[in-house]
């Protein structure tokens, strides 16, 4: 390792943060994250970390300001310990949807969390399947965008499915449906759709052959499981034989896991970007992307290539 590496972790996915300490042969700094008694956050990190390479694992997940606000703490805290470098390792980041201003007097909350990541003390940034690619440049520092699709790829692959057809839910995720679509050799189908209202869809139509197709739909998140839910009934509708849902954040707010259960799609595919304590289902898959993190992170302290992990 070029520099002394250290992880931290804060308390949004401690399992998740493991698995990668595990996967460097390390383990995670000993660091106080807890609460006072009217609420706030107190932090401390017991170990010293002059000179090291820090990188702090926390994704922005349910509750999604508890765990920004002890993001800020701990990178604010290293910011004042004399480290050599400090990398915020976001497997889920926040606000991502709030990407620009799409009506009048609206935040760019996206931009706004970006900027407050880098004054707190952040030098770059790690994170994993951004939901606009566009927010990498909301900051002025480095940011890896990982991407969970290789994770999934090898997954699907080993479950040799026939008359296989990768569907993208909007027109926003093409791309992503398209190099899981050219990497399976599968056709491609994408369904059109509008939103009247936040976590609202009505689904329209679909472009493509599914009739007698085992269809895959694809996509970067699963908050209330609203657009993948009326996907699934839209397409075997069509005549497709079986659906299978797969996302790589499985955020399950509100009503999702019943819907889920309750829905036409066979299996749920995941990772554990978020956890999925308390919510798991017979349906559900979860895959890990620590060591595709981890690699990453070795490779940040090194100096060499991340983008390389997918060529």
């Amino acid at each position: 390792m070029s520099k002394h590496l250290k992880l931290i972790s804060g308390n949004a996915n401690l399992e998740f943060a493991q698995k990668v300490a595990d996967y460097l042969n390390t383990s995670l700094v000993d660091t106080l994250v807890s609460r006072f008694s009217d609420g706030e956050i107190r932090v401390q990190i017991k170990e010293n970390v002059r000179g090291a390479d820090v990188f702090v694992i926390q994704p922005l997940t349910n509750p999604v300001n508890d765990s920004v606000m002890e993001l800020l703490l701990i990178l604010d805290a290293l910011k004042r310990s004399s480290t050599h470098r400090i990398t915020a390792v976001i497997p889920y980041y926040a606000y991502a949807r709030q990407d620009r201003k799409d009506r009048p007097r609206v935040p760019i909350s996206a931009k706004l969390l970006a900027d407050i990541i880098q004054k707190a003390g952040a030098d770059r940034v790690l994170t994993v399947d951004l939901h606009s690619a566009q927010i990498q440049g909301f900051f002025d520092c480095p940011v890896d965008n990982l991407y969970a699709l290789p994770v999934i790829l090898d997954y699907l692959k080993k479950k040799n499915i026939p008359d296989l057809v990768v569907v993208s839910p909007d027109a926003g995720g093409v791309e992503r449906a398209r190099m899981l679509a050219n990497r399976l050799g599968s056709n491609l189908a994408i369904i059109y759709k509008k939103r009247p209202a936040p976590n609202v869809v009505e689904t329209l139509d679909v472009i493509g052959d599914i009739e007698g197709k085992n269809a895959v739909i694809i996509d970067d998140i699963i908050d209330t499981a609203g657009t993948i839910v009326s996907a699934a009934s839209m397409l075997k509708e069509k005549g497709a034989k079986s659906v299978i849902a797969a996302c790589t954040h499985p955020v399950f707010s509100g009503p999702a896991v019943e819907r889920l259960k309750n829905s036409e799609i066979e299996e749920v595919i995941v990772t554990d970007s978020i956890p999925t304590e308390g919510k798991q289902f017979d349906k559900l898959t979860v895959l890990s992307i620590a060591d595709l993190v981890g690699e990453a992170i070795k490779r940040i302290n090194i100096e060499s290539s991340v983008s390389s992990l997918f060529v």
